[in-house]
Order: structure tokens, then sequence, then C-alpha cells
């Protein structure tokens, strides 16, 4: 039975199951007074999922505003696009503008792994099509439960095969990530998808419905049962695992239609016959419709039954719920309808125009000959709650900040240094990737120039001028749980420091903040201190948020999870030839520590893997030096000065030694600066870079270290011999550091 706007008027205490679809009692009562009466069954649909927290942000958009605060300007320019649009753009120069964004898909990627992963690869990649670019890479971060839990098992091969297949079958290259375990993620898996895409300026497109008269078109797969509320309710409460009700909520991805879909859009973005452009993600047909009307300068009105279903027998409820993947929804004028239709038919891609921009301000929506939908737009897509919620500095972290891990017992003679640096470089959290990256094609397109294991991802833009793009994208949950703001700019510094390592220029961020309940007081305080952080590091290093994401209720059984705000920074290199690699190359080159190491073990992997112990204030972040590292690193990369340069992060020197040999299979023979050894090598101060440079360079390479005021301290030099020696310590074979490198997670997943 069809509920009509007229229905809604004459029955205003019809019971309406608002509680079952996500909404509080005074967000009912809100809609209730915005329309002047009852809701219909569909404008419940779609309040309901546009009123999501993963839709609506409402705990969270009133800190978020302090991005938009920040100069929306980067080192290469203002921005094209920022907060609030689909994805940012950023000019790199030569008439190229490139836009990037980073979004969560974590539950749904528990309740079914591989298809939770595989369409939160398709819906970013989408967001970056719908600005108007080529998709041309994918990044990821992930994070489980411990590396030997039963679940892991389950979950970690369904993320990857969903990961990699979506992404092989598109044809983009995954060209870097993360990977991380621990107990908090066991319920709660993080699964963050980043995309990037390169289009020329005068190509960027905005979701903006105008025109009166102009047509409303849905074309790419059909509308289906699956996905109903996905993404917008999975990740808009506290979620239980145990409730199979939830498997439906999960969408189904079809890659196939994907590439047919971005190589259909592209071309007609190339006729010249979109005027706007929206994907059908997260609240389907409700978001498009009340986002392009509410953006534009007129209404919209749709005609329901138009839409092409997979299954006849949906309500008009779910239809305006579903998640199907892989739709997109187009302003086209009358005039450039057959056009628009003819290229959709060559590229075998249904089409449906299914209304009109219309006069006025009201979003209208029609099924079975009667009114189902008459609301004002920006009611639905901007106009939600607000919420200011409470935020408390919790009563525990002060115990934790003062049980400090530099105080925890150090290693004595070199053979116990030596097991260490094998147990850490052994660990679940920087073993070997490659059962993981293996499964991803890194060089697809052949525009790849670093791919993982580098410290960044690095794509030629221009294959005459060789202009190119870096991406890095990080995170810390450890060190965030010790400290929100410190962690926050430690994400941030990271990501920062990787593209700056290859020789590229940081300018803009996008973001992915991972957190527990914001209904959790502590959880809101975290929130707060994240958001606090990084707009202090990014007013200092002068680069720009053009968007991301928020993730709330990631909890299972009443456990947060740690805080973790996954950082994707852009940096742009004028020439890709002259990046710098990860890796020592040549025999006899003088390895350099740059930047200055202190006792700082906090958060720091030592003191997990050794010492299955948390506690402390992670590592301060020194902004100054950071800006100051990534200028030297930027000039030694143009001067070629640098064979090889890796960041020092998690794990400290002993990872960036260790993993800069097992590159190459070359040696190295390194002195220990005076003091403890277990500090040298394990420490996790920010702002360091390990760097191998000719030895005929070397002297100018300290005088460019000298003239930016940075510490560099000569480590040693590389050897043809395959080990690792720290003189008056220890000696490790590499192949024997390979081994225990490489073992860890292949055993697990055996």
């Amino acid at each position: 039975m069809v509920d009509t706007v007229q229905d809604a008027r004459r029955t205003p205490d019809q019971d309406q199951p608002w509680a079952a679809l996500g909404l509080k009692e005074d967000e009912y009562l809100r809609i209730r007074q915005l329309l002047g009466r009852r809701p219909t069954g569909g404008e419940l649909a779609m309040y309901s999922v546009m009123w999501s927290e993963h839709c609506s942000y409402k705990s969270s958009k009133i800190h978020l505003k302090r991005f938009a605060a920040l100069d929306q300007v980067t080192p290469r320019g203002p921005l094209l696009a920022g907060i609030g649009d689909n994805a940012g753009a950023v000019d790199i120069g030569h008439g190229y503008a490139i836009t990037f964004k980073s979004e969560s898909h974590n539950h749904p990627s528990f309740v079914e792994p591989h298809q939770g992963a595989a369409t939160g690869v398709g819906g970013i990649v989408r967001d970056i099509l719908a600005m108007g670019a080529r998709p041309i890479a994918v990044m990821d971060g992930l994070r489980f439960g411990p590396l030997d839990a039963p679940d892991t098992a389950r979950v970690l091969p369904g993320v990857v095969s969903g990961v990699g297949f979506y992404g092989n079958c598109l044809g983009l290259p995954n060209i870097g990530g993360e990977l991380y375990f621990d107990q908090c993620y066991a319920g709660n898996p993080l699964v963050n998808a980043l995309s990037v895409g390169v289009m020329r300026h005068e190509d960027l497109k905005f979701a903006k419905a105008i025109g009166a008269g102009n047509k409303v078109v849905l074309y790419g797969a059909s509308t289906g049962a699956d996905g109903i509320g996905g993404a917008s309710v999975l990740a808009s409460e506290t979620f239980d695992d145990t409730k199979e009700s939830k498997r439906p909520a999960v969408q189904v991805g079809d890659p196939f239609m994907e590439k047919l879909l971005i190589e259909c859009t592209l071309e007609l973005f190339a006729a010249g016959v979109v005027i706007a452009l929206q994907d059908l993600g997260a609240a389907g047909i409700s978001c498009a419709t009340s986002e392009l009307a509410s953006a534009g300068d007129g209404g919209m009105h749709v005609t329901l039954d138009l839409v092409p279903l997979r299954d006849n027998t949906m309500t008009a409820e779910e239809i305006l719920m579903s998640e199907s993947q892989e739709r997109m929804m187009a302003i086209c004028t009358p005039e450039d309808l057959d056009r628009f239709m003819e290229i959709c038919n060559k590229w075998e891609v249904q089409a449906t125009v299914i209304g009109e921009v219309i006069k006025g301000d009201r979003l209208l929506i029609d099924w079975k000959g009667q009114r189902i939908v008459d609301v004002d737009p920006r009611s639905v897509a901007h106009d939600g709650p607000t919420y200011d919620r409470p935020a408390y500095r919790p009563d525990w972290i002060d115990a934790l900040n003062a049980d400090h891990d530099n105080n925890l017992p150090r290693a004595g003679a070199g053979g116990e240094l030596a097991d260490q640096v094998l147990a850490i470089v052994g660990s679940p959290n920087l073993c070997d990737r490659s059962w993981v990256t293996d499964q991803y094609d890194r060089f697809v397109r052949g525009n790849s120039v670093l791919a993982q294991p580098e410290d960044s991802g690095m794509l030629r833009i221009d294959e005459i001028s060789n202009l190119g793009i870096s991406l890095s994208t990080d995170a810390n949950g450890r060190y965030c749980l010790l400290n929100p703001y410190y962690g926050a700019q430690l994400a941030l510094c990271e990501a920062y420091r990787n593209v700056a390592v290859g020789g590229a220029e940081p300018v803009a961020v996008t973001d992915c903040l991972n957190l527990g309940s914001p209904e959790d007081p502590e959880v809101m305080w975290q929130f707060t201190e994240v958001i606090k952080g990084l707009v202090d590091a990014c007013a200092f290093l002068g680069i720009p948020v053009t968007g991301g994401n928020v993730s709330f209720y990631n909890q299972t059984g009443g456990m947060n999870i740690m805080p973790t705000p996954q950082i994707g920074v852009l940096g742009v290199i004028d020439d890709v030839r002259l990046r710098v690699r990860t890796g020592f190359r040549t025999p006899g080159d003088v390895v350099y520590l740059i930047g200055e190491t202190k006792q700082e073990l906090g958060g720091s992997a030592w003191a997990e893997t050794i010492h299955s112990h948390l506690g402390g204030i992670p590592p301060v972040p020194n902004l100054d030096a950071e800006k100051k590292l990534a200028a030297v690193m930027q000039q030694a990369a143009r001067q070629e000065l640098v064979s090889s340069a890796h960041d020092l992060s998690e794990g400290g020197l002993a990872i960036a030694l260790t993993e800069s040999c097992l590159r190459h299979g070359l040696g190295v023979t390194v002195r220990l600066p005076e003091g403890d050894p277990t500090v040298a090598l394990f420490s996790e101060t920010p702002a360091r870079v390990v760097a191998s440079v000719r030895f005929e360079r070397a002297e100018q390479f300290e005088a460019l270290c000298a003239e930016h005021d940075v510490p560099c301290h000569r480590l040693g030099e590389v050897n043809q011999e395959p080990e690792l020696v720290v003189e008056g310590q220890f000696k490790l074979p590499v192949e024997q550091i390979r081994s225990v490198w490489q073992a860890t997670i292949p055993a697990a997943m055996s």
C-alpha cells in the first residue's frame, strides 16, 4: 500500500518505525515539525539514512568546521575544490588538477569481508569520478584484531581479496597503504580506502542540479535489495556482530560494471553533455536527489517507478534506501539527452530519465501515480541535527601516561639487542606485507614510479614534462590512545615525511577519522583533540585539509577502538625521474642519520613487541624540524645527491636499517652515537631519515643539511657483504633477517 503525502496529513497519529530506522525520538519529532505533519514512509526512509551519523556528520560537523577555517591554499595555489565537495581538487601545474579522498567501510567489511572491502573501493572511486576526473590509483589502510586470532583468519583474507579484486578489475594500481593488528580491532576491523584521479582544470565538475527543465538521468547498474541502509546504518550505530539481519545490508559489487561506468562517464564529460553528477553511495537515491537539488538553483521531481530494478518486489522505501553499487545520477539538458543516451548505449550502460529539475525549492517524488515525498531538499541533505556532545578527558589517561615505556628494562649485551631487532622485524606490525600486496596490481597503467614497499606511492601524470604526484597514508592508534593531539600530528607528520623523502613537495591532506561511540564523552574528547592536533599542524605546515570521512561507533561488546585517524598526504614532484627510492643501492655509499634522536619510546614498537606494554607519552611532534627536513629531501632529490632514503617511524633506526638492507640484499656497517643503544636503535623520535649518499657527494649533502639547520650524523657505509653490522654490538646476516621478516603473515594465514 502506498503511503502518500495526503495520507500523512490525514493520519497524523499513525505509528511509524522511526526507532528501527536509527532515528532518535527528538529527531523524529523535528522531522514532523519541519514538514508540519508526519512523514510518509518514503520521507521517513530518506531522513533516516540522510540523518544517520555516516551521512550527516551530526556529532562531528561543528568540530570539522575548523578544517574549513584553514587557509584553502596549497603550496601550489588555491584549492579548486575542498570540504563539502565529493572530493578535494588540487592544482598541480601544467593545467592538471588532482582529486583525492579517503573513506571508511568498516562495519560492512566485518559482516561480509570481501564485499564490504570491494564496495568500499568502488564507492571512493566513484567519488573521484564524480568530480570529473579519471581515477588513476587506490590505496588502503587496514586494521584487524591480533594476527593469530581465529576471526582474523576470516576477515583479513576476505578484505584483502575484496580490495585486490575490485581494484585489479578496474585496472587501478594499489600504490601503498598500511596493515596493522591490535586487540581493539578484533570485532571491528578498519577498512579505509583512498582513491586519486586526474583531470584538466576545465573538466572539474560539481554536484549541483541547475536549470529548470533539465533531465535527471540515473545510469549504471539496476537497483537491488542489497545494501539497503548499508553504509549509512551499519556505520551509524554500535555494532552487534550477532545480528544476522545485518548481512543483507552489505552492498554487492561488480567491478566490471564499474569499469564500463568509468569509461562511459569520461566520454560523457568529453562530449560536454553532463551539467552535474553525483555518485550513488551511502543512502543511494535519497542522497543523490537531495544533495543535487539542495546544492542547485531549484527543486527536483522524480518518478520512482522509472528506476530500473533487479527485484520488482521492492517497496518505494527500499528503492530510496538501497545502496546498490555502480550507479550514478547526472543532470543533462534536453538538447543533449540523445547524445547522452547514445554514449551510454555504446558502453552498454543502462540509462533512464527518472525526473527533471524544477522551479522552486521542493524535492518531489512520485510512486505508482501518487506523491510520496514532498520535502525541502536542504532539510534532508544539509539541515539535519547537529550535536555538541559532551567531551571529557578520561580519568585513566593520567595513570597510563605515568607508566612510561621509557622506564622499561633495556637490553644488556649485543646479542640481546640482536634478538630484539629480529623480534621486532618479525612482529605482525612490522613484518613483510607482501602476502597482502602481492594480491594487488601495483603497476597496471604503466605510470606507477614508486609503490609498496617504498615509503610513498608515486605516479607519473604527464609523460612529456614528467610531472608527478606522491601519496602516503599513515596512522598510529597506540600514539593516539596515549595522547590524541600528538598522535594525530604524528600520523600527519609521518605521511608528510614519507612524501618528502621520495622528493615530492607535500601540498594537501585527506583524512579518515576512526573512533568509538560519539555518545561516550571520552571518545568525543579524543575526537576533539585529534581535530585540534590536525588543524594546528596543518596550519604550521601550510597544507589544507581537502575533505575526508569520520567513522564513529567503531566498538564491539562495549570496547571502543583506539582513536585511529588515518591521514593521507598528497605531494607534487616536478620530475618523477628525480624520485628517491628506499633501500641501499650502491656499496661504498655513506649512510647518514638525519635529524635528532631523543629518548622517546612511548607507544613504540619496541615496548609493544619486547615488553607487551603501552604507556607514557608518545614522541613529541616537531613541526619545524619536519618542515626543514622536507626541504632538505626535496632539494637533495633535485640535485641528485641521495642514492636512497627511508623515514624513521615505527621500530626506529633498527627497522629503517633492516628494511634498507632487505630491499636489494646489501649490507651496512654503522656506528651508533654515544649513549644508550636501545634508544639509538628503537626510539621513534619523528623528523628523522636514513639516507645513503655517494661518497663523492657526501660533503655537498652535509652542507645542504647545515644550510637548513638539520642535524646530520654520519652512521657508516653500505657494504657488498650482506650483513647488518652494528659496531661493538652485533652482526646479523641479511638473509637471516629476511627469513624472520617474511615468515610471520604466511605462517598465520596457513
